[in-house]
This record gives structure tokens, sequence and C-alpha cells, in this order.
């Protein structure tokens, strides 16, 4: 695997995640997840990894077709920049195989703590070192991209398997990203 510049899970300059193991368990009983779930995760891992690029151009499209979405990634001209959409796009790629591929410890606890910083006003822009007119991603786009992050995987994953399988892999990853989600919205909200 190539250097992904701002890639840092397992470095050991991440603080770490506020979020204890009991507590995700927690989070992972509030969305319904179960071992099937974990199982159909890895093998959505199998079909989405070597789809990833496809997966965000489809992601991309709908993130580039709104103003209000793409400012996140824009200078003062209002301009998206490329650079910095690309260095988030290669970090976009290998967190699709992550989401399905990594254990839950405490390393991939403490790297979703630094992805919820990264959206934050402490650590947003830091990372690529652009200068971006948004200070953040907004928490209600975090909550309410579980739906397009969750509904346009569905089309990567028929055919591949039976349709029970495909709704088994479907359903995990629908879990997960909401998982995800909540994990990431911590640094937001004190009472979180």
């Amino acid at each position: 695997m190539s250097t992904i510049p701002g890639y840092t899970f397992g470095s050991e300059s991440l603080a770490p995640s506020p979020v204890s193991r009991d507590y995700l368990a927690r989070l992972e009983a509030a969305v319904l997840w179960t071992q099937d779930d974990a199982d159909a995760l890895r093998r959505a891992g199998e079909v989405l990894g070597p789809q990833a690029d496809r997966i965000l151009d489809v992601w991309y499209g709908f993130v580039g077709g709104h103003d209000f979405l793409i400012a996140s990634f824009a200078g003062a001209d209002g301009t998206a920049n490329p650079d910095y959409l690309t260095a988030v796009r290669a970090r976009f790629a290998q967190w699709i195989v992550d989401t399905c591929s990594r254990e839950r410890d405490q390393q991939w606890l403490d790297y979703q703590h630094e992805i919820a910083l990264r959206h934050t006003a402490a650590k947003k822009n830091l990372t690529d070192g652009v200068s971006s007119t948004a200070s953040e991603i907004h928490l209600r786009y975090i909550i309410a991209f579980i739906v397009p992050l969750t509904v346009t995987i569905r089309p990567f994953l028929a055919g591949q398997g039976a349709d029970d399988e495909v709704e088994a892999m479907y359903q995990a990853w629908f879990k997960s990203v909401t998982l995800t989600a909540a994990l990431w919205a911590e640094p937001y909200s004190p009472s979180w």
C-alpha cells in the first residue's frame, strides 16, 4: 500500500479517544450490531475496496453538486481547492476499506477520534495545510451524510451473491456508517 498523505492510523501521535471500549459496545448495541454484521461487513469490504474509486466518483459528484457542501473545500474565492479534494479523496478511499476491515480496537477508536477532530474547528484544514473558508464541517452534515453514504452503496454490492447476502452486507454497511457518524459527533457536544 502506498503512503497516503495525512493518513495516520496507528500513529502514536494520535490523541487517545475519549470513547471507551465499553461505550463503543453500547453504541454497537444501539445500532443493533451483531457478529453476523461483522462477518457481512468484512465480505462487503472485499467487494467495495476494489471499487473505492468508483464509489468516490459518486460521492464526490454528490458533494460537488451542492454549493453548501463543496464550500468545505473552497478557498476565499469560493472555488474548490483541487489539491485538498484529492488529498481527502485518498483518505476517504482508505476509510471505505478500514470501515470494513479494521478491528474496532483502541487504535481504531483513536483514529475515529482524529477523523472527528478533523471535521471540527480544532483540526479542520490542518492536515493538508490548506486555507478553506469553512472552519468546520457542520455536525448536521455528518449526520445527514449517513443517507448518501448508505443508499449509494447498494449498486456496488449488487450482484455479489444471493439477494440475502447483498442485503446483509448493505445492512452491515448502514450500521457501521451510523456508528461512525455517532463517533464523529463526539467532539461537537459536551453532552455526547
